[in-house]
């Protein structure tokens, strides 16, 4: 039995960002004009606050009655999904007055989708996971259409919204058939059901399990429900686009990851032959698919489906390898991802001509600081040192070959390869061309804007060259969750 009674502390982050979402809403409520920069603000200092909350959590029993953990492992990823939101929220500032995103809902909606990523990547019970996930999607659903004089924004939210209803509808129907078989949706409980009954060759809970992997499988872009990722992130507005990339992949991996070790590890041979097929598909679909790309909102939604597949591959390493692979991963991949989108988003693109490549050329000397730091993100996604995503892959395929996965390491190496062509072809690209004649394809950088990209790069760069401190945290937040 769980303890019953109510630990607020384990959910006063999600409480700060739901309180100062609704604070927001009403003071903007009633207003023709738009919020503004104070809005811009308020959201700020509520992110901050949410940080600071996490940060006060320490680990212990799980929360109200078993659904909520209270672990290092949420507790670091409070933290990225928060820093995920304040460095979205950095950009915010810079573009916000280009598409008219500066209103009460958008900064509103952008912390209550925080919040709900924080339930799913806490959760331990898929019912808790499915309500944040929801929380968060219909968030995202909305900005994605905010630029709604947009064809192609309003587009791409109705694409998500379909495609996204119909993989929810996967997930709830196999929580269904998992309670079904179990009589529970707890994750601990699940797992003593499978081992008390012998539950692990049930048809209806293989079932359910298979149908929870489509779901999730949608939100984080794995092959082959992949299929709107790259016109939804073309679409959206970028700054809502880096904030799709990020935070909601770092919620559903560890959702993932907690109900396959805490609730379905006896069943590890089954969705392990599943998994393993999702990542080589993955890895391989994405990099490929990357390399005819002409637009960089494109190109970055192909990457983001390849590095899906390396995370699989970190969660088939196993709980502890697999689980500080992810953890260090996810820290790396939300900050290079945020600021290779924040970069993008200063690419004018009034003529709809998009973000294509070519509006790049001689950034490397017409913006040298703004041209070094996408340099930074492009050697980072690309897994060369010293920047922090050739440690994060190190890990992940050093922790796959010693769990046994090395067909699987292998290819994922040859997968990564094939990705530094087409993202040196963005660095070629800045520093090989020159650049267009007539006006700037970018514009001015906000204040805001610099501090965001500074905090991405120096988090890169000092990851890359001393992953001690991150590794170690990691690996202490994942053998608390084994003790």
């Amino acid at each position: 039995m769980f303890d019953l009674a109510v630990n607020w502390t384990a959910i006063l982050p999600h409480i700060i960002l739901c309180g100062v979402g609704s604070l927001i809403l009403v003071g903007a409520a009633g207003r023709e004009e738009r919020v503004g920069r104070w809005g811009l603000w308020v959201a700020m200092a509520g992110v901050l606050a949410a940080m600071v909350a996490a940060w006060m959590i320490h680990p212990g029993p799980p929360a109200f009655a078993g659904s909520v953990a209270v672990d290092g492992v949420s507790r670091i990823l409070y933290l990225v999904l928060c820093l995920s939101a304040f460095l979205t929220l950095c950009f915010t500032a810079g573009y916000g007055g280009r598409w008219e995103v500066e209103s009460g809902e958008y900064y509103a909606l952008v912390l209550f989708a925080t919040a709900g990523m924080m339930a799913m990547a806490g959760g331990l019970d898929l019912v808790t996971i499915f309500v944040g996930l929801e929380v968060a999607s219909i968030s995202q659903y909305i900005l994605a259409a905010f630029r709604w004089h947009e064809v192609r924004s309003t587009e791409a939210s109705v694409k998500y919204l379909l495609l996204g209803a119909f993989a929810s509808g996967f997930l709830v129907y196999g929580i269904a058939l998992v309670y079904g078989a179990t009589g529970t949706t707890n994750l601990h409980e699940i797992a003593s059901a499978i081992s008390t009954r012998g539950l692990t060759e049930s048809p209806l809970l293989l079932a359910g399990l298979g149908l929870l992997l489509v779901g999730l499988g949608f939100k984080m872009s794995a092959v082959p429900f992949h299929i709107w990722t790259p016109d939804v992130y073309q679409g959206a507005p970028t700054v809502v686009t880096a904030f799709m990339a990020s935070g909601p992949k770092v919620a559903v991996v560890t959702a993932l990851f907690r109900i396959l070790f805490t609730g379905f590890n006896a069943a590890r041979p089954e969705w392990g032959a599943i998994l393993w097929w999702l990542a080589a598909l993955t890895m391989v679909v994405g990099n490929v698919l990357a390399l005819v790309q002409r637009d960089m909102k494109r190109l970055l939604a192909y990457s983001a489906i390849a590095h899906a597949g390396y995370l699989l591959v970190a969660l088939l390493a196993g709980q502890e390898l697999g689980g500080i692979g992810t953890l260090y991963y996810l820290v790396v991949y939300t900050l290079t991802t945020l600021g290779a989108f924040g970069v993008v988003a200063l690419v004018r693109d009034e003529d709809n001509g998009g973000t294509a490549i070519d509006k790049f050329a001689g950034l490397g000397f017409t913006r040298p600081w703004l041209g070094a730091a996408m340099a930074v993100f492009m050697f980072s996604l690309a897994g060369i040192p010293p920047a922090a995503g050739f440690v994060g892959k190190f890990y992940i395929f050093a922790g796959a070959v010693q769990a046994g996965q090395t067909p699987l390491a292998v290819i994922g190496v040859l997968a990564s390869l094939v990705s530094v062509y087409y993202y040196l072809r963005v660095v070629v690209v800045m520093y090989m061309r020159p650049a267009a004649a007539g006006e700037s394809t970018l514009i001015p950088a906000h204040a805001a804007v610099r501090v965001a990209l500074l905090i991405a790069v120096a988090g890169i760069l000092f990851l890359g060259v001393y992953p001690g401190p991150l590794y170690a945290a990691a690996r202490a937040a994942i053998q608390g969750l084994a003790g």
